[in-house]
């Protein structure tokens, strides 16, 4: 089993570990591809891909959903996949090399090409993801005060790079094309492996992110290496993939129960029954306390899923909202709105993390329920300030843009109240024999907090082929669903407060 050295042992840089600083710039480029991407997609979708189609709207949606799904589902098993075979070094390559050849498969101006490249993200994704973060924290011993700093500076990395990925890509793609904002994320994911790959020839990692030392990476499973076998795999899923996100249509008919489920819906229902399935068998087997801290990671788990819920509208419905009823006209185009978030959450990072610190010392920093119940409170009032910027419409039924970085704004700062907080409190409240499984469930919320996404982007769906469409049709449209989402995050929002005394007691001394 390999140990992680004191920082001391490894070169140094401003007081960290020098591999922090290369893993910074991967990250960085490879959220750059990946928000790059996202910006474009949606609006791709229904311009491109489902333009003939009158149900485009709910086409793309399902769509969208399946795809963020899977890509948060995906970490799961690349994680575990690494961890018992590959490594963390080699994990990263290949889910880089995989989601570099997806985004430039998506500059292939072809349908089939279109479901194959987002397969492609998906299983790079899955092995890239959840190693890259987690090599960071192999940098540090445990307990080393400058921990916090290190995720702080990387997670900064992240939304450098989510800011800067839209506004590019957007233009590019505005100007040229679609496909030219696609190749760019895709130099974006490649620029990144060459900097991650630059760490190692420097020799910044030492012996860190290397194969179990158990030998499995050279065992043989029907006469090929597990290490060989691994990359195979994962390529050939790739077709099975994009048949899944193909198929988009309901299983069932109006009426049955199966109207407007998909099969990325189905197997979502499946995993959703089994996770609970295991979570009550835990419980049952755990002790009293144990059996009350679980209780309270599960609640945190599902007002995260809520919130993402919410929150990942930004890629879909608030995207087409801005290209079809927000007043861009000299500021931005609608694909470049997304960078809006990563902006907010630049800006607010800092000075929110020192109002804790402020908050603390004078014994008034509130406990986590509370930060979650706030936190959903703002999504509530974000949508609500969307809702009603159908009062501020023009004559075409567009609205002010400043409705929209208002709101962008507001779900930035809830985002802040809960999401730095939630994945610390997981490891806190989870026994520490099934603190990988709790982990691995905090991370499939985001994947079926997509499924809340894909559900509301059917609601608000419109049916039309005009490649113009907008005006106080749609406007109504959104705005009304804006404020029944308001509705449930607000409500959320109260319920969690008012029952924070009693989540208070089932966390016992966890913060």
């Amino acid at each position: 089993m390999q140990t992680t050295p004191d920082v001391s042992d490894q070169q140094q840089m401003f007081g960290h570990p020098k591999g922090l600083f290369y893993l910074f710039f991967a990250e960085l480029w490879e959220r750059f591809s990946f928000y790059g991407m996202r910006a474009l997609l949606t609006l791709y979708m229904v311009n491109v891909i489902y333009e003939k189609l009158v149900e485009r709207d709910y086409a793309t949606a399902a769509v969208y959903a399946s795809y963020g799904s899977l890509v948060y589902a995906s970490t799961v098993v690349g994680g575990r996949i690494s961890d018992s075979i590959l490594g963390m070094r080699k994990s990263i390559f290949l889910g880089g090399i995989l989601m570099a050849i997806g985004h430039f498969v998506l500059a292939i101006e072809h349908n089939i090409a279109f479901f194959l490249a987002l397969s492609f993200i998906i299983v790079g994704n899955g092995f890239f993801k959840p190693n890259i973060s987690t090599f960071v924290g192999t940098l540090y011993k445990d307990g080393d005060p400058k921990k916090d700093s290190g995720f702080t500076i990387f997670y900064m990395g992240i939304n450098i790079g989510g800011w800067v990925a839209p506004l590019l890509c957007g233009w590019l793609a505005a100007k040229y094309g679609w496909h030219y904002g696609f190749g760019l994320a895709g130099i974006g994911m490649l620029t990144g492996l060459i900097f991650f790959w630059s760490g190692i020839r420097k020799g910044v990692f030492g012996d860190r992110g290397l194969p179990p030392d158990n030998g499995s990476v050279d065992k043989k499973v029907a006469g090929i290496k597990q290490g060989t076998l691994v990359p195979i795999l994962a390529v050939l899923a790739a077709p099975l993939i994009a048949y899944l996100l193909s198929s988009y249509q309901s299983l069932g008919g109006e009426g049955s129960f199966l109207e407007g489920t998909n099969i990325v819906n189905l197997l979502f229902y499946f995993i959703g029954f089994a996770v609970l399935g295991y979570m009550a068998y835990i419980m049952i087997s755990a002790t009293p306390d144990e059996r009350k801290k679980l209780f309270a990671a599960v609640l945190f788990t599902f007002f995260m899923t809520i919130f993402w819920g919410f929150h990942e509208l930004s890629g879909s419905v608030i995207t087409l909202f801005a290209s079809r009823n927000v007043d861009l006209e000299g500021i931005m185009t609608a694909a470049q709105t997304n960078s809006l978030n990563s902006m907010w959450i630049i800006i607010l990072a800092i000075p929110i993390s020192m109002m804790w610190t402020w908050l603390t010392k004078r014994k008034m920093n509130p406990r986590t329920p509370y930060k979650f119940g706030l936190g959903l409170l703002f999504a509530g009032i974000s949508f609500y300030i969307l809702a009603i910027s159908d009062g501020s419409a023009n004559e075409a039924g567009l609205v002010p843009f400043s409705y929209l970085l208002l709101m962008y704004f507001l779900i930035s700062v809830g985002e802040l109240f809960m999401s730095p907080v939630g994945l610390s409190k997981m490891t806190d409240l989870a026994p520490k024999r099934i603190i990988a499984f709790i982990m691995g469930v905090w991370f499939l919320s985001s994947a079926f907090a997509f499924q809340v996404v894909g559900f509301i982007g059917k609601q608000l769906a419109i049916e039309s082929t005009d490649a113009n469409i907008g005006g106080f049709d749609t406007l109504t449209v959104y705005t009304d669903g804006f404020m029944l989402i308001a509705k449930y995050a607000l409500g959320a929002g109260i319920i969690v407060l008012i029952a924070s005394p009693l989540i208070k007691r089932l966390m016992g001394k966890v913060h």
